[in-house]
């Protein structure tokens, strides 16, 4: 068992910010005499010297400094230790843990958690990003609270709550010097099929993975995000569909065209989804900030 204690730790930390065992007695309502028997009690326990007193100002020594530094850690620990769990029993979580689509900018999502963060909640977030089934596959295993733009069908048998966020409009894409362009439109399947498709891979671990916006016997790029499956499309590497706002935006940069298909895929419905009856304070903040249409709209705008 360690022979810390964070009282001695204290101790040390109002010593050296204070400059002296009389000014740390006094900042701590100790008696100098009670200081100095705590020292020495300590580099007994330890066997070293924790303060070389030869001169008139308290000043550590090379083992003293480092007890400090990392003490100092401890102690920010214990403080942050003692908030959460404060916290914890007034109805917060000690951690949520959200798997968010790839589908959800990540920027539009960090706006939302400043606005949470700002709630003094002492809530730590922990984010995974997640793909097609990845992102119900991490509720199912256990790995997130909170799923936010899940897509398709929820696994069957769980129950989950869900809400939903808003439709998600997809166009087919290709860069302007793609040859797929070159065809009549509306592109029919025979043409996209004799073209190689960019693809984001899902995460999922458990669950079987997903695929959409394939046909059979394409040749196939995988990719591990949205930003990386633009940049295969703008590089030429492959065709495919992107929602629509991020089409528009690399239309409008002259990096991508949009092609009209014979077969449009319907939108995508994005849910919030979450397992009931194990609702705390933060992941009910998260579910009644995005249950408007607006607050959705700015999520995936």
């Amino acid at each position: 068992m360690s022979r810390l204690s964070l009282e001695a730790l204290e101790i040390l930390d109002a010593i050296d910010r204070r400059g002296s065992f009389a000014a740390a007695a006094d900042e701590l309502h100790r008696v100098p005499s009670a200081i100095t028997y705590s020292v020495r009690q300590l580099e007994d326990l330890l066997g070293i010297s924790v303060f070389d007193r030869g001169g008139h100002r308290a000043v550590l020594t090379a083992a003293g400094r480092e007890l400090l530094a990392e003490g100092r850690r401890l102690l920010r620990a214990a403080t942050d230790l003692e908030c959460r769990v404060q916290q914890v029993a007034r109805g917060w979580e000690s951690e949520l843990r959200i798997a968010l689509d790839t589908m959800v900018p990540v920027e539009a999502f960090l706006t939302l958690a400043k606005a949470f963060y700002e709630e003094n909640s002492g809530t730590r977030l922990r984010i995974s990003h997640e793909v097609l089934g990845g992102t119900w596959d991490a509720l199912e295993s256990g790995r997130a609270d909170l799923a936010i733009g899940a897509a398709g069908e929820a696994p069957p048998g769980r129950g989950y709550a869900t809400r939903v966020l808003a439709p998600l409009e997809m166009v087919f894409v290709a860069a302007p010097s793609h040859p797929v362009g070159a065809a009549d439109q509306p592109l029919t399947e025979e043409t996209i099929v004799a073209h190689r498709a960019v693809s984001i891979g899902d995460t999922s671990r458990m669950l079987p993975a997903r695929t959409v916006g394939l046909f059979s016997g394409q040749d196939v790029l995988t990719v591990p995000s949205l930003e990386a499956k633009v940049a295969a499309h703008v590089a030429g590497l492959g065709v495919g569909f992107l929602p629509r706002r991020v089409a528009e935006r690399e239309v409008a940069a002259g990096r991508l065209r949009i092609l009209e298909v014979q077969h449009a895929r319907a939108p995508i419905e994005l849910v919030l989804a979450w397992r009931p009856g194990a609702a705390g304070k933060a992941l009910r903040w998260f579910v009644t900030h995005l249950e408007t249409a607006e607050a959705a709209a700015a999520l995936l705008a």
